[in-house]
């Protein structure tokens, strides 16, 4: 591998860990559970500037770093599903081409709620949490086109080296 490459990662990973630090310092939003999900632009950036594969990295790196760093079992648990399933439902959209980074975001939002409350279900042994999806998914999906807009921007206005 490269060292461009090598250190592309780097930045965007720290990047990533840095926004999931910040996102730990805010005050909750005013409903349990919702958060910006200030690392997903890394992770979009990483996703338009690198490609699938290398958006998954980074995501794993930045997942398993959290965890070890500021989490515990459980939260590991809850980010690496909706983590997987974001990148997942990302990866999907990125990949026809028909979606703006905006789409691809609010898309991974929402997959990522999505995957965190089947793993709540499952630790929980209750399928009642699925009411909090609505709650969720609108909380996604705003903060999907915020990170978006920003991702966009970024894609756009950072250059690309090689």
């Amino acid at each position: 591998m490269k060292a461009s490459k090598v250190a592309q990662y780097g930045l965007i990973t720290a990047l990533a860990l840095v926004l999931s630090y910040l996102e730990s310092l805010l005050p909750p939003l005013g409903v349990p559970g919702v958060k910006l999900g200030l690392p997903n632009l890394a992770i979009v950036f990483a996703l338009y500037r690198l490609g699938w594969k290398d958006a998954c990295v980074v995501s794993l790196v930045r997942v398993a770093l959290v965890a070890l760093l500021f989490g515990n079992g459980a939260s590991l648990a809850y980010s690496a599903a909706g983590a997987a399933l974001s990148l997942a439902v990302m990866g999907l959209l990125w990949k026809t081409g028909k979606f703006s980074s905006v789409g691809v975001s609010v898309a991974g939002g929402v997959a990522h709620n999505a995957g965190q409350i089947l793993v709540a279900m499952a630790l929980l042994e209750t399928a009642r949490l699925a009411w909090y999806l609505p709650v969720l998914w609108i909380s996604g999906t705003i903060a999907g086109v915020l990170i978006g807009v920003v991702s966009g921007v970024l894609v756009k206005r950072v250059p690309e080296k090689n």
